[in-house]
């Protein structure tokens, strides 16, 4: 694989990784299964690690959850990040995690190291702020960072007490742990929605995220909701040296925890508790989705550290997905915003792992292909979590039936639908002629990644795109000229029309890389429009320069595809944007109404952030992994070899012909004392 390709690929991972978190955490509608996602996020991982270089500012890896939008509980900026786990999938994949933690502490094989296994209930992550033993603050993990707060819902919930009992109750301690609810609580809340017509939830988990982010709190209080407690984050005092103890302790104080909790001394022990949790699955009365491994001792916790979004001294180990049969009845066409053509099989409706479903993701045409799969066949198919699964297996592929025909025209406009060449996805031609693009590229146009307008959301863009108040994105900006025309709308009022009307007056001058994002050009992602605005700085410098490589301009191509990130496929897309007359129009109608300002990088003020560092020699109270983690903490490139490039060595005993190609370089050297230094004074 060339550079420009892994930068594409992880441009596109980054995109659709990022919106299935929003549709799981955000929005709680996941459309994928969980060994998708999984898998999704193990193809980044890989690129990442073989392409360090190309790690992108949006990666996936270093992303928790995702950002709380705006919210009628109120956010809350956590102390302490709530972050996520990696994920491992196998006994191996646990052994190296194991080791990994060994070597990174520089252990030897005669020194002990105990881990704790616990079930990984399938819920919803919530901080539990106790200061002088009394509850005050409840919150969702949102993006790690900032979440919803949640108080009032769960004073309602009677797992969670509002004052803790017992003995050693710090000032401040922060409970951490997960609201779910119970597979008999589930089935009697879907039955009692359905007696009453109202929306039946997919899953447990959906039900207990839906029923603690209620803006009323009592409808919550109606809500069999409960809670286990799995750790903690700020705290005044922490009660013990281990996991197990603090564990122990927040039990003591009235906090359930989870039953199947242990310490596990050996490898071989890990491995046992994880096949008795799979064992008693079935039979547990809530859902599970793997095991949770934890390094027991906190001093070694603390030394281990952190990677961007997940401890390093923790890992989830997934249960493999489950599966079950039913008819395919149909396949549906949906069409995207950037014009693809997804199948979507509908089921016969089945029960799967406690989750009723009714319908199947079959990707592309191709998918369709290799399954043989048409309308009345018995397939196969598999969930790994509360999300639309995948077809597995087609059983029936020998039936008299006609092959399902894919369609060579869009079904929304009836513009030709085509693949491009090395490409399996087919698109619709129609651009913004084709309304379910027109829509979408719309609803992209003011998303949060790019301008970020709010009070339009897909709802309101709908309704003024029936009305034909928006046929393209320069109309958001004549709106203003239709202010009475949207008060005549039912549920418009002044507040609220006033304040849409600001929120759009506010882009006039919007950021330029948001803008280039926000025209939804085919391989220009968020970080791709960033990178390029970094270089031209301004737009119409952007589009000459595409427009003069896809002319044959030999300098031009080589002047964008010199930027790191940007490949062929990028330019390649930037120049048959700007050479189709009716994107050109978009744009230039676009630039009557709006001025972004010249593209300019704020620095980061850091003493090594944006410098490469290479570590070299023994050292002696840290091992080479934890030096590293702790430069890339203070936002260097750890590199492990010498260049032009290297901004700094930091030697330690023994260091050799890095240290001779330094000196030869004229690059800085310290020592690792130096080093303990330029870290302490940045903390």
């Amino acid at each position: 694989m060339t550079e420009a390709e892994a930068a594409n690929e992880l441009m596109r991972l980054a995109r659709q990784i990022a919106k299935h978190n929003r549709l799981y955490h955000a929005e709680d509608a996941p459309e994928i299964t969980d060994q998708k996602y999984d898998a999704l996020v193990r193809r980044n991982a890989e690129l990442e690690k073989a392409f360090p270089h190309l790690i992108r500012a949006d990666s996936p890896s270093k992303a928790v959850g995702h950002e709380v939008a705006a919210s009628p509980l109120g956010k809350v900026t956590h102390e302490v990040r709530m972050l996520s786990l990696d994920n491992a999938f196998d006994d191996e994949e646990v052994a190296e995690f194991a080791a990994r933690v060994r070597r990174f502490l520089s252990l030897g094989e005669g020194e002990t190291i105990a881990f704790t296994a616990e079930d990984k209930i399938d819920g919803l992550s919530c901080s539990l702020r106790y200061e002088k033993g009394e509850l005050v603050l409840a919150a969702t993990r949102g993006d790690g960072q900032v979440g919803e707060n949640v108080t009032p819902n769960v004073q309602h919930i009677a797992d969670i007490p509002q004052k803790l009992t017992g003995e050693n109750v710090p000032d401040v301690f922060e409970v951490r742990g997960e609201v779910y609810m119970a597979k008999q609580d589930f089935t009697a809340l879907n039955s009692a929605q359905s007696e009453a017509g109202e929306k039946l939830f997919a899953n447990p988990r959906n039900a207990a995220a839906g029923s603690l982010r209620q803006k009323d709190a009592s409808v919550t209080a109606q809500r069999p909701l409960r809670f286990w407690a799995h750790g903690w984050g700020a705290a005044s005092a922490v009660p013990g040296d281990t996991q197990e103890e603090v564990v122990r302790q927040i039990e003591a104080w009235g906090l359930p925890v989870s039953p199947l909790f242990r310490r596990c001394e050996t490898l071989e022990e890990m491995l046992a508790h994880y096949a008795t949790i799979g064992s008693a699955r079935p039979d547990l009365p809530y859902e599970i989705d793997g095991v949770v491994y934890k390094v027991d001792r906190l001093d070694y916790q603390q030394r281990l550290g952190f990677v961007a979004k997940a401890p390093r001294w923790a890992i989830a180990r997934k249960f493999p997905a489950e599966q079950a049969e039913t008819t395919l009845e149909s396949i549906d066409i949906q069409v995207g915003r950037t014009g693809k053509l997804t199948p979507v099989g509908r089921l016969a409706p089945v029960l799967v792992g406690g989750v009723t479903v009714t319908n199947v993701t079959l990707h592309n045409r191709d998918e369709i292909a290799r399954l043989g799969v048409r309308p009345g066949d018995r397939v196969v198919i598999q969930r790994a979590g509360d999300v639309i699964p995948q077809v597995v297996t087609n059983l029936t592929p020998d039936a008299k039936r006609d092959a399902f025909q894919f369609p060579d025209h869009c079904p929304e406009c009836g513009s030709e639908a085509v693949a491009e060449e090395g490409e399996v996805d087919v698109r619709c031609t129609g651009g913004l002629v084709c309304p379910a693009q027109r829509t979408e590229r719309l609803k992209h146009f003011v998303s949060r990644g790019a301008l970020d307008i709010e009070g339009l959301g897909q709802k309101t863009i709908d309704q003024f795109f029936a009305l034909g108040w928006l046929e393209s994105p320069a109309d958001i900006f004549r709106l203003r000229k239709r202010r009475e025309d949207i008060l005549a709308l039912e549920g418009w009022k002044e507040v609220s029309v006033d304040k849409l009307l600001a929120s759009i007056e506010a882009r006039r001058e919007p950021d330029a890389a948001r803008l280039l994002f926000g025209l939804g050009i085919r391989h220009v992602g968020a970080v791709t429009a960033r990178d390029l605005m970094k270089h031209f700085h301004t737009l119409p410098a952007l589009r000459e320069a595409a427009a003069k490589a896809r002319g044959g301009d030999e300098d031009a191509a080589r002047e964008l595809t010199d930027i790191d990130g940007i490949g062929g496929a990028v330019v390649e897309a930037l120049g048959d944007f700007f050479h189709e007359e009716h994107n050109v129009a978009v744009w230039e109608d676009l630039l009557s109404e709006l001025d972004p300002p010249r593209y300019e990088v704020a620095t980061v003020d850091s003493p090594v952030a944006g410098k490469t560092v290479v570590f070299t020699g023994k050292l002696e109270t840290m091992s080479r992994d934890e030096a590293k983690a702790q430069a890339e903490r203070l936002g260097a490139k750890a590199s492990g070899s010498v260049s032009a490039k290297t901004d700094l060595l930091v030697a330690g005993p023994g260091a050799g012909s890095k240290l001779k190609k330094a000196a030869e370089l004229g690059i800085e050297v310290i020592d690792e004392a130096g080093w303990a230094a330029i870290v302490a004074a940045a903390q």
